[in-house]
């Protein structure tokens, strides 16, 4: 028998549909999975410094294209919905086909994108390309967790976390700022330019970097009609939340759109009861820790995303430039960054991820209670976004955590999609709803009460992620303590 050779035609195709190894005297480090963490660090950066940076040029927009922020918010809304409707099918086909071969090409189209939008012509142009971008987006955040879950070993799977949240927040700290000094100094569409060197960086280092995937799920068919329905109810959603908001819609189309939202959202859920290979498993729904993880999830992330529309829109009003805003907005991703990394050396040891969750969450709860209470100007927000983003960041990602370790590890890519599911739903109603309170508070100028409805609404949202945390801990107690009594019996 011959020996075949591959030839370049053959080649081609392996190289698009096969995961690569990684170099041998890569794999065989000790700290190989701290590489591989590392590089998982560079989507997680690369995703939260895009979704910081757009709102900063929400004024810029709204002044080239001569619209209202209900409608500018679609540059966001548009991404996040996209998100919302991807994550958990590219999560699935993760598992069956390989992690590591999704989160390259999700690099790859994510920086194609970007540049795509930094040319747009029109904001039709500009939030069909957002789409796109979110496509390749949803490729790196549903393996993202998922990566670092199977990397790291257990005992340090916390610890992993807590740093990919870190990158996360390192990416929202820069956000602001860069996106302020961008837009100040050389417009809007450097804004998206910027995520370009960034994604062929993590192109790159992917390739070397990070491991093949060992363990598959057997490929499934997807739930269509389930896929539909989510995509309908948020959208619905989110179209009823902005036509309140301020888009042109007469108020039969606004009921219908949040009737339409209900349906499908009711549609959705007797659906994922009933079809053979469900797009949400209830099952996985069915564990308490899961539930309200989830549910903390996307409290967690709609107070986090919130001021990064609620803060450049008062302090612009005000008279502040982009770059002030940029910089006072920087000290929320700040304080999450400081949470998230140094909750494990301040905390004792013995603090559960529960308990983690519920000082996160009483935390975030005082610091909106006070924010509420005092005139939003740039010294009175700035050292209250550190505190707030403090307890978001030991808040996270101890319930992240939590959700990770009560999924099965031939299905965290799954579950994994469902996490960023929660956060990236979660930002879409951050967005929407503090716009939607600016609105109903009067006019964006200085002196209105929208900033003050804003707060409040991020506080009762607050209080329902405290609320998940103590449940979630109730139950895990009453588990335990039926355990000891079975083992007694």
């Amino acid at each position: 028998m011959g020996i075949r050779h591959r030839t370049p035609q053959s080649l081609l195709p392996s190289l698009l549909v096969e995961e690569r190894a990684r170099p041998a005297r890569i794999r065989e480090r000790p700290g190989a999975w701290r590489l591989a963490v590392a590089t998982v660090c560079f989507g997680a950066f690369m995703g939260q410094l895009d979704a910081s940076i757009v709102t900063l040029t929400y004024g810029a927009l709204r002044s080239e294209f001569r619209i209202s922020l209900a409608a500018v918010e679609w540059v966001s809304l548009a991404y996040l919905l996209t998100l919302v409707a991807l994550l958990v099918p590219v999560g699935r086909l993760a598992d069956a086909h390989g992690r590591k071969l999704f989160y390259l090409y999700g690099f790859a189209v994510f920086t194609v994108a970007s540049a795509a939008c930094g040319l747009a012509g029109s904001l039709t142009a500009l939030v069909s390309f957002r789409v796109a971008q979110a496509a390749g987006a949803a490729m790196m955040q549903a393996n993202s967790v998922a990566l670092v879950t199977t990397s790291a070993p257990r005992e340090k799977l916390r610890s992993a976390l807590g740093v990919q949240a870190a990158a996360q927040a390192l990416g929202l700290a820069l956000g602001p700022t860069v996106g302020g000094a961008l837009v100040s100094a050389f417009g809007w569409r450097w804004v998206f330019a910027v995520n370009v060197p960034v994604g062929i960086l993590s192109l790159i280092a992917g390739h070397y970097l990070l491991p093949r995937t060992r363990s598959r799920t057997a490929a499934a068919g997807f739930d269509w009609p389930g896929l539909a329905l989510l995509a309908t109810a948020t959208t619905c959603l989110l179209l009823g939340v902005s036509a309140a908001s301020g888009l042109p819609f007469p108020a039969w189309a606004v009921a219908a759109l949040f009737a339409a939202a209900a349906a499908a959202g009711w549609g959705f859920a007797v659906r994922q009861l009933r079809a053979a290979r469900p797009l949400v498993d209830p099952a996985l729904l069915r564990q308490r820790e899961i539930a309200t993880g989830l549910a903390g999830a996307l409290c967690s992330y709609l107070v986090l995303f919130g001021p990064l529309v609620l803060v450049p829109v008062v302090l612009t009003a005000r008279g502040a430039s982009e770059l002030t805003a940029g910089l006072v907005l920087t000290a929320l991703p700040v304080g999450f960054a400081l949470g998230a990394t140094g909750a494990d050396r301040v905390l004792p040891a013995t603090t559960a991820d529960r308990g983690r969750c519920l000082l996160g969450g009483v935390i975030c709860a005082g610091t909106l209670a006070v924010m509420a209470a005092v005139p939003p100007t740039a010294a009175a927000l700035a050292p209250l976004l550190v505190v707030l983003g403090l307890g978001l960041g030991t808040f996270t990602p101890a319930n992240n955590a939590i959700v990770m370790a009560a999924i099965p590890a031939r299905s965290s890519g799954t579950g994994g999609g469902l996490v960023n599911m929660a956060r990236g739903l979660g930002t879409a109603l951050g967005i929407a709803l503090v716009t939607l309170a600016l609105h109903l508070g009067g006019s964006e100028t200085p002196g209105n009460d929208g900033p003050r409805w804003a707060v409040v609404a991020l506080l009762l949202v607050s209080l329902l992620a405290l609320a998940a945390a103590w449940l979630g801990a109730r139950r895990s107690a009453g588990g335990a303590v039926r355990r000891l009594r079975a083992r007694r019996g």
